[in-house]
């Protein structure tokens, strides 16, 4: 009897091991960082790590609205590069992509952003039709407009997502399918690649972790 007993604290032991380490489990930053010296509530001074973050930026939405990044403060959020008339990745990317904002668009706490790279055709109207036809209403999902270089900047050097002009392309543009997960303080926590289900479905698990951090 006493084995046995010992055998069933043995393995609810091992049970609130895994379950102490899941909820433990934190998403690492990506991007540059830097080391640099604080001082805590006491005044003491410490090495700190800071982490690159997303700059402040301005852009239209679908609605010819002037957005800023204020729009997703206090929010986590999935952002990627696109154009509506992509007809290689992007279609995958956003079908995708609908699964993760249909499982979280009743959380307040969860945003989307899509920036177009198509600076020549995807005015903010045109962004409208391609929101309604995928079947997007309301600022839950941004999709943005802006000058070629303001959006070709933020994406290479903020999310560290290669896009571009290429006249040899099929559609005349490049660029990767990361949807890029962002958390509240604008760090970069996650790229996954919108063209994956298996990692759509790894963006679906960490999106709870990365919210779970901010309910300690």
């Amino acid at each position: 009897m006493n084995k046995i007993i010992f055998s069933i604290a043995s393995c609810l032991l091992v049970v609130a091991l895994l379950s102490s380490c899941t909820q433990n489990k934190k998403l690492p930053y990506y991007g540059e960082r830097h080391a640099e010296t604080v001082r805590d509530a006491a005044g003491v001074e410490k090495i700190d790590t800071v982490y690159q973050t997303i700059p402040n930026w301005s852009f239209l939405n679908q609605d010819s609205v002037v957005t800023t990044n204020k729009s997703t403060d206090g929010k986590v959020y999935v952002a990627d590069f696109f154009f509506t008339s992509c007809t290689t990745i992007c279609p995958t990317m956003h079908r995708n992509l609908m699964g993760v904002y249909n499982e979280f668009k009743t959380n307040p706490d969860v945003s989307f952003v899509s920036h177009t790279i198509d600076f020549k055709y995807d005015k903010p109207s045109v962004l409208k039709k391609y929101a309604q036809k995928l079947g997007v209403d309301g600022p839950k999902w941004l999709f943005l407009y802006g000058s070629k270089d303001s959006v070709y900047t933020l994406a290479e050097k903020s999310y560290l997502v290669a896009v571009g002009e290429d006249s040899t392309a099929k559609d005349g543009y490049i660029h990767q399918g990361y949807l890029v997960l962002i958390d509240k303080d604008k760090h970069i926590r996650g790229a996954y690649d919108g063209t994956k289900p298996e990692e759509v479905e790894k963006l679906k698990q960490d999106i709870p972790l990365l919210l779970a951090e901010y309910k300690k």
